[in-house]
């Protein structure tokens, strides 16, 4: 029996799930704001207990690596790398693009999407004013355009756009939908980053045994932390 704990914490809402052999059995999860650091070993803490679980009986810990909120993952890899150093448990880590593509590729029927057009897939994270964190993916999962910060004019993916249908979810693709005109553009609501979303890849992954080195492993922030300076008189 390979049971996994998931931490999502890149984003605004800060969600743990539990999978046992690779199907999702129970999850906590809150979109109320930046709190990851209070919530986060609270939600862990409460999961395994409702499941009569220690975490020393964990398989594995996945952790979303990014890109995202750089405290937000800063939180999330320090609780999911001290479950991991305290049980000697093996680390998985796991796009937060990616992973928000692969739930709304696998719910395309849920979702409304149509299957008479080749479909790709644009995960969008907020990044700030018209700035998003984004990438490109087929159905299958590929990656037809790495994951950049982009600003959004009317010209991205004009030429995808020009004879596929391009399908826009995440926090950041909210403030596109003015921008983005295409009639093959979909946008889709309340897709957020989320560890049940997270189900496929973290098991795809740990029967891969795609372990990463817990001592060493960062996230992916893709974007230096910046940090300003006030200029006023701290003294005065």
């Amino acid at each position: 029996m390979a049971l996994i704990l998931i931490i999502e914490t890149s984003t605004e809402v800060c969600s743990v799930s539990l999978l046992k052999d690779g199907l999702l059995i129970d999850f906590i999860e809150s979109d109320e704001g930046q709190n990851h650091a209070r919530l986060v070993t609270v939600f862990a803490e409460n999961l395994l207990s409702r499941n009569n679980l220690k975490p020393n009986e964990l398989s594995a810990v996945t952790v979303s690596k990014g890109p995202g909120s750089y405290t937000g993952l800063r939180i999330g890899v320090s609780t999911a790398k001290g479950i991991c150093y305290a049980g000697n448990i093996p680390l998985i880590a796991i796009g937060t693009l990616e992973a928000m593509a692969k739930h709304v590729a696998l719910n395309k029927k849920e979702f409304g999407i149509p299957d008479d057009k080749l479909t790709l897939f644009c995960p969008m994270i907020d990044a700030r004013r018209m700035e998003v964190f984004s990438m490109l993916l087929d159905e299958s999962g590929a990656v037809l355009k790495p994951i950049s910060a982009d600003i959004i004019d009317d010209s991205f993916l004009s030429i995808e756009l020009s004879n596929k249908q391009v399908v826009f979810f995440g926090n950041g693709s909210e403030k596109c939908g003015k921008v983005i005109k295409s009639p093959n553009a979909i946008f889709l609501p309340n897709i957020k980053a989320s560890a049940r979303h997270m189900t496929e890849l973290a098991w795809q992954a740990y029967n891969k045994n795609q372990f990463e080195d817990v001592a060493y492993f960062e996230p992916f922030y893709l974007k230096d932390f910046i940090t300003t300076v006030s200029k006023k008189n701290m003294l005065g």
